[in-house]
């Protein structure tokens, strides 16, 4: 297996680039960061609609999140990679189709874990707010999502170790990635399809216990600012 690590280390960090596409662990990377990025102002706007109070839009946004949530991801890229060129006329690349699909899907769970974190905060702050004469958009930005970014960032680095493993599916429709990479080693040695698939697995396991570890550090940091600071601490005991 060491073998095999030393002589195909380059296909499987970077795929066959710069004689070819950019691939392996970089793309992966590359992906996943890709897709939390789009994720956060798209998940944050379903939380403000789900939250609204309005029907017009509380409705669709709910809606839109119980579909993701209650569909397979492998379902939800096929229909991506295979419907939606018919609907639009012309065909979508796989690294790009696999990034969209993962933005709506993991929008919907981090959208739920911004709704919760709305919901949670003192009703004093919104009235307070409120009494100052600050507008929606004022308290929105100013007071409430500044606090529920800071509270939901364990959470989103959690979501983050979701998409890095989503992003193995991608090798079903061709994106170029970690687990596109070993099965290329895998057809190319043929005879150590357990070894290949081992390194592959371990290499997932190392960034994600990696990310959760970071994740778990950071919700030991905003527990301890929480207790050094009495104003959070109440808060946090409020919510």
């Amino acid at each position: 297996m060491i073998q095999i690590v030393q002589d195909n280390w380059l296909l499987l960090l970077i795929g066959q680039y710069p004689y070819g596409p950019l691939g392996g662990l970089a793309m992966t990377l590359i992906i996943a960061v890709t897709s939390l990025l789009l994720c956060i102002p798209v998940s944050i706007a379903l939380a403000l609609a789900m939250t609204s109070g309005k029907h017009c839009l509380v409705r669709p946004a709910r809606a839109l999140v119980q579909l993701m949530r209650g569909m397979p991801f492998l379902m939800l890229i096929f229909w991506a990679y295979f419907a939606l060129p018919l609907l639009i006329g012309h065909e979508i690349g796989p690294v790009t189709t696999l990034i969209g699909t993962l933005v709506v899907y993991k929008s919907a769970y981090i959208a739920e874990i911004v709704r919760g974190g709305i919901e949670s905060l003192p009703k004093g702050q919104i009235e307070a707010a409120h009494a100052l004469g600050l507008n929606y958009i004022s308290r929105t930005f100013s007071i409430v999502l500044p606090q529920v970014v800071m509270n939901m960032l364990p959470s989103i680095v959690t979501q983050f170790v979701g998409i890095v493993k989503d992003t193995s599916v991608g090798y079903i429709i061709g994106a170029n990635e970690l687990a596109f990479a070993g099965n290329q080693l895998n057809a190319t040695l043929f005879t150590q399809p357990f070894e290949v698939f081992l390194i592959i697995a371990i290499v997932y396991f190392a960034m994600n216990y990696l990310l959760s570890s970071f994740a778990s550090y950071i919700e030991g940091r905003i527990q301890k600012a929480r207790s050094n600071s009495p104003a959070l601490g109440q808060q946090g005991a409020a919510a």
